[in-house]
């Protein structure tokens, strides 16, 4: 059996000097009379399982299992390691939950397909000339440990139940790059079964979401990905085209604005689960096609929200780690590991912006006036477009951004922002809040990075048309990330929304918080690529 390192530099898969061998090799196996693609299997255990069910327990030698006295076996998997050592031959089987080593003899094991007569003679052999790594493989047999202890599953019967024609790559010199990991993801499963641990998280962080969702009474439901006009947040959209319409239509940037409408239609605790595609940059922890959760509750704020989702978060750490505590990993350039402890434990520091922005950032900015801002920000390298010709608001949200987000480690909410930075959510009630033209808006931050956005939602039809309007000037004046008018969503708004709190949760985020991942990339299964990287 062999491995090839595998490059870009490789010719086409099916012109590979490799391919042609096991295309071969799948000719002589379908010319004895074995079907290399059967229709199904039935596995009784998981390499898992049997860990579980007899890692720890007493176990037999070779010679109990090949009397059949050892516990039976049926599993299934893809073969990474194969070793021939005599009149036995040793290989790991790995499945989706991990790997188990099997023994193979040459006057025991029955290669599916021949005889038992045959079997002495040709099965062992068969499996050292025509099974390669890769190969999926079903395997019946009894338990047992070797004479240094590890589990091992006797071969009484194999299957072919796959025959790969491509090698899997070399795991350290073959599937170093990270590129080639993230583009070819099954691979990277393949080789690395950190990689699909990860990705096992994610799907409990979801499962957990659903059923705190539930028990808090919110109705799961589910919006148009394609939308006549897109809102909700500011950014640029991507663009298509309905034929059938003869008219372009919009991925959308964010699910608030249909949540939105169904509220007023009288679902009053409803959230989605869903993609939303913002045609932006790509960094460590931004990506075009993203997971969000967005939930609205009627007669609740935004002091409601944050008890809310901090117990989410709580509620999950202590589903998956049994804790509140999180051991995350801190870039340093010390070559010791390092690792920093974050504690989701409730509740959490509430801080205003500005606070953040004295405390963390060392600012007042209600000394600075407007050009005094701008001026710093210039300074701070800021690009000018997000700076010069700005409402005074937006110069206090990149302040924080600048100064103070990279120091919110711990769990933090960070309340009361100004109007300008969001024009769906409702003024401050407190007259100075008012006066300073504040919203009842939160969001919160772990490990410096924004996790949750959220607001009293905004239900005055006049105010919320001209805020809009505002927008809409933005965009007129240049501003592509500006929404444009929705009057449908006016029209729903004057009809009556009732009061309510909003919040929006990144699940890509979350998850590489809950995996440690340095890189959204880390947590996605297929994350965008630049064709050729």
């Amino acid at each position: 059996m062999t491995t090839i390192v595998m490059s870009s530099e490789h010719p086409p898969y099916h012109q590979q000097e490799e391919f042609r061998l096991r295309s071969q090799k799948l000719q002589e196996i379908r010319s004895l009379g074995i079907e290399p693609y059967p229709a199904c299997y039935r596995p009784s255990h998981t390499a898992l399982s049997v860990t579980e069910m007899f890692g720890e327990g007493p176990m037999g030698h070779s010679e109990d299992a090949s009397a059949g006295v050892t516990p039976n076996v049926v599993i299934a998997g893809r073969v990474v390691l194969f070793r021939a050592m005599g009149k036995n031959a040793f290989l790991q089987l790995q499945d989706g939950t991990g790997r188990l080593q099997v023994m193979c003899n040459r006057e025991l094991t029955l290669f599916e397909g021949f005889t038992p007569n045959e079997a002495i003679a040709n099965s062992l052999k068969f499996l050292e000339k025509k099974i390669d790594l890769g190969d999926i493989l079903g395997i019946e047999g009894h338990l047992f440990r070797t004479h240094v202890g590890e589990l091992t599953l006797y071969a009484k019967k194999v299957t072919l139940l796959c025959k790969a024609l491509l090698p899997l790559p070399d795991k350290h010199s073959g599937l170093a790059d990270k590129g080639t990991r993230y583009r070819k993801r099954w691979l990277d499963l393949i080789a690395h079964q950190d990689v699909m641990k990860s990705f096992h998280t994610r799907s409990s962080i979801m499962r957990q979401i659903r059923y705190y969702m539930e028990h808090l009474g919110y109705l799961e439901v589910e919006t148009p990905v394609l939308q006549n006009v897109y809102g909700g947040a500011e950014a640029r959209p991507f663009t298509t085209h309905l034929n059938a319409h003869n008219q372009d239509m919009f991925l959308r940037i964010s699910l608030e604005i249909p949540l939105k409408k169904l509220l007023v239609g009288g679902i009053e605790r409803l959230y989605e689960i869903g993609k939303v595609f913002r045609n932006e940059g790509i960094d460590r922890t931004h990506n075009p096609e993203f997971t969000m959760l967005e939930a609205y509750a009627a007669y609740l704020d935004y002091t409601d929200g944050m008890r809310i989702v901090e117990n989410l978060f709580e509620t999950i750490a202590l589903k998956l780690l049994g804790t509140t505590i999180l051991r995350l990993p801190v870039n340093a350039a010390s070559e010791e590991p390092q690792e920093i402890l974050v504690d989701l434990k409730t509740p959490w520091k509430r801080m205003t912006m500005k606070d953040a922005i004295s405390i963390y950032g060392g600012h007042e900015v209600d000394l600075y006036s407007d050009e005094k801002m701008a001026e710093i920000l210039l300074q701070k390298g800021c690009d000018p477009k997000k700076v010069q010709g700005k409402p005074r608001g937006n110069l206090i949200a990149l302040f924080f951004e600048e100064f103070a987000e990279e120091h919110l480690i711990q769990p933090h909410h960070i309340i009361d922002h100004p109007i300008e930075t969001t024009p769906l959510c409702k003024l401050h009630r407190q007259p100075k809040e008012r006066e300073e033209r504040l919203v009842e808006r939160f969001e919160t931050f772990i490990m410096g990075r924004e996790m949750c956005n959220a607001y009293s939602e905004l239900n005055d039809p006049e105010l919320q048309r001209s805020l809009l309007e505002a927008q809409a000037k933005k965009r007129e004046q240049g501003d592509e990330e500006a929404s444009p008018m929705d009057e449908e969503f006016l029209e729903a708004i004057a009809q009556g929304m009732p009061p309510a709190c909003g919040f929006g949760i990144g699940l890509d985020r979350l998850t590489m918080l809950f995996t440690g991942a340095a890189s959204i990339r880390d947590v996605l299964y297929f994350p965008i690529m630049r064709p050729g990287e």
